[in-house]
């Protein structure tokens, strides 16, 4: 042995990198702006429009400030959101791609288009010839979304070919045109729409029964089967427009009877708890309000302001809880919305 014994080689420490971020910090402004903050904005829409009609009925004035004050500010807020999120397909436009694959993404890029619809509806007495601009650039969009959506369902796996609500407002959105057309004196166009959008639905609704009698959706999913509300309450508005009140009052009841059949299973609809897709809650409530106001009398405008007040509460809570994610940047993550 020797007096000298080898130095030991020195043990350099084990890094252990942290773990990742609960919250993802996307690289760079809106490149991962999600399209489920729309679904929200479009309930506000609603929620301004219902306002508007409760105004106009007799001896309720004193609110119309009301109304054309959350119209105003929602249009504010979409078009910020608007800008926020096209700046994404123009730094990418096959992002549009990437969205439609996942369902919140097709029902946020659909809620986008049709919430243009509604600016277009909020905006006609103000700026008539805006109001028509928007409608027809909406209805362009739409049907090239839906197009899109199309051609990748028929092309993706079959397992994701179902029916599902959202379906509603790719292929049944249209009947929001009429909102601003009739006023505007296209009556023809928007009976051609009404008539064509009656029968989309139609087939619609009886797909998705038939899907909910063979296999129960889901728990996250089952808020959007509020959907099925929207397209009865808008036929019903539209119908009233067109002179067809008594088919108007029969989808008015129709859509009232669906929202009563949400309502007695509501812990069944709502048992996973709140997520981004309670944002189809919204909607559909303020067009039944809207509806149940212009196509059920009396009793109706009752049941409209009772509905009129839900939806107050209801869409502003959900909306700034949607809201919220996206500016804690957890909203792009749970949605699954594509990155640029």
């Amino acid at each position: 042995m020797t007096d000298n014994p080898r130095p030991l080689p020195s043990v350099k420490p084990r890094h252990f990198p942290p773990p990742p971020p609960l919250v993802e910090k996307t690289p760079g402004l809106w490149r991962r702006t999600p399209p489920a903050i729309f679904p929200p904005i479009m309930g506000l829409f609603g929620l301004g429009l219902a306002w508007r009609t409760l105004a106009m009925q007799p001896g309720l004035s004193p609110v119309q400030p009301l109304g054309e004050t959350i119209l105003g500010a929602v249009a504010l807020l979409y078009a910020f959101a608007l800008v926020a999120y096209l700046s994404k397909p123009l730094r990418r436009p096959g992002v549009i791609i990437d969205e439609i694959a996942v369902l919140p993404g097709r029902a946020g890029l659909a809620a986008m288009v049709l919430s243009l619809m509604l600016a277009g509806s909020a905006l006609r007495p103000y700026a008539p010839d805006l109001a028509l601009g928007l409608v027809i650039v909406a209805s362009v969009a739409l049907a090239g979304l839906g197009a899109l959506i199309g051609w990748a369902l028929l092309t993706g796996p079959a397992e994701a070919r179902s029916v599902t609500p959202v379906f509603h407002l790719t292929y049944v959105g249209f009947i929001l045109a009429p909102l601003t057309l009739v006023p505007l004196g296209y009556a023809q166009v928007s009976t051609a729409i009404f008539w064509i959008e009656i029968g989309v639905a139609a087939l619609i609704w009886g797909a998705s029964l038939w899907q909910i009698v063979t296999r129960v959706p889901p728990a996250p999913l089952r808020p959007l089967m509020a959907i099925h509300v929207a397209p009865a309450s808008l036929f019903a508005t539209v119908g009233i427009l067109l002179g067809y009140p008594t088919l108007a009052a029969a989808f008015a009841v129709f859509a009232l009877g669906l929202v009563v059949l949400l309502v007695a299973r509501a812990t069944w609809l709502l048992g996973a708890g709140f997520s981004p897709l309670w944002g189809a809650l919204t909607f559909p409530t303020a067009a039944a309000a809207t509806a149940s106001i212009l196509a059920l009398g009396q009793g109706g405008l009752y049941i409209g302001a009772i509905l009129v007040i839900v939806a107050s509460a209801l869409n502003s809570w959900v909306a700034v809880q949607v809201l919220k994610l996206w500016a804690k940047g957890q909203l792009g993550a749970k949605t699954n919305a594509a990155t640029v």
